[in-house]
């Protein structure tokens, strides 16, 4: 289970000293912690994949906010925290993948306009968790729903 080896892996970043992982770690062990809590369940890998992914989001949104402000110490941090959470993330998906999703998805739903995109982007959003970025994606369908 994805949650055990993130908790193996903050053992062993524990043993070898390695704050600045450790700290991302038990970011993540947090807020998975904090989903749990508040919902009363027991997260299995699709969602603590959600989670990872949603934290992957907010660092690239804030990587962009410290760009601006020239704060490359804060980008350092933050593109590390990407790198941390990332190895959990299963391997992105090419270019190619994605649009072969898109005309699986099309074909699956019967869309025809933007109209539907809602419900390709449903279709694919469990397929495509953790594995590509919702707005690229929805950008592309987007795209071959106008074409």
């Amino acid at each position: 289970m994805l949650k055990q080896q993130i908790q193996d892996d903050m053992k062993s970043a524990m043993k070898t000293g390695d704050k600045t992982r450790l700290g991302t770690i038990r970011l993540i062990l947090a807020a998975i912690k904090q989903r749990e809590v508040d919902e009363r369940i027991e997260l299995d890998d699709q969602q603590v994949l959600a989670i990872l992914d949603k934290m992957v989001k907010q660092r690239r949104d804030a990587i962009a906010q410290f760009e601006i402000a020239k704060r490359d110490d804060l980008v350092k941090k933050e593109t590390f925290e990407i790198e941390v959470c990332q190895k959990y993330l299963p391997e992105a998906l090419s270019t190619d993948a994605i649009a072969s999703l898109i005309e699986q998805a099309i074909a699956a739903t019967g869309a025809s306009s933007p109209k539907d995109m809602g419900k390709i982007m449903g279709w694919l959003k469990p397929i495509i968790q953790g594995r590509a970025d919702g707005k690229t994606v929805s950008s592309q369908v987007k795209t071959r729903l106008i074409a």
